[in-house]
């Protein structure tokens, strides 16, 4: 099995957890109740979440996930860590939200870690994860060690709160905004937690995928874009 320039490579195969089934997605974009447009309608696939992964994770992912331990302890790591998944040559860390911040820390402060740099992040929304719908998902940088590592928390629709890491990283400052903007995603503790891509009274998150594809009565010019099981058909 090959490995990349920072010598990163997957552990076994065979001993990976099989995916988390959390649903079945029909046609291109999941939606319901409108016309087919996108020519895929018949299209039906499983929405599926790699499953955790076991040692040896590979290359450097090991050597990061030990660190981490011992930066946060026995217990400081079982109680902040819910499950470690290598997929795609890549290591995502699933945390507790409550722990974020102290986890983003030692990430970043420990000098075998030393992840500077928080180059975003991205929010994900799966509504048939119950209890789990919304995933905030940050890509950390390690400059001084030339390793990137991802990671990820979870929240419920019911409570979508997750802590800031702007006091961490404050390059995130812009991206918790365009999150919160877009999935609705409130970070507690960003100093202006505003929307900046929606008008100020626009009702809801356009990018969560229970909300409305199309048929918004957003005008442009006069011009209005119709339903899609309205719209012009080409076939």
């Amino acid at each position: 099995m090959s490995e990349d320039e920072n010598g990163a490579r997957p552990g076994p195969q065979a001993d990976i957890d099989p995916p988390e089934i959390i649903g079945v997605r029909r046609g291109m974009f999941g939606a319901r109740g409108s016309g087919d447009t996108s020519g895929y309608g018949r299209l039906i696939r499983p929405v599926a979440l790699p499953g955790s992964s076991p040692r040896p994770y590979g290359g450097y992912f090991d050597d990061v996930v030990d660190t981490l331990e011992a930066a946060l302890g026995e217990d400081g790591y079982a109680e902040s860590i819910e499950r470690v998944v290598v997929y795609r040559d890549e290591l995502t860390l699933e945390v507790d939200r409550t722990q974020l911040p102290t986890v983003a820390q030692a990430l970043r402060d420990d000098p075998g870690l030393r992840f500077e740099l928080c180059l975003g992040v991205s929010g994900v929304h799966y509504p048939e994860d119950k209890g789990r719908e919304l995933h905030a998902v940050y890509p950390l940088m390690s400059i001084t060690h030339n390793r990137r590592i991802r990671v990820e928390v979870a929240t419920p629709d019911e409570d979508p709160h997750i802590p800031s890491l702007y006091g961490v990283y404050p390059t995130v400052d812009w991206h918790e905004r365009e999150t919160y903007d877009f999935f609705g995603i409130i970070f507690d503790g960003h100093p202006a937690l505003t929307r900046i891509e929606m008008p100020d009274d626009w009702v809801g998150h356009p990018q969560r995928k229970d909300y409305p594809l199309g048929g918004i009565p957003v005008q442009y010019h006069g011009a209005e874009i119709p339903p899609p099981d309205q719209r012009r058909a080409y076939n």
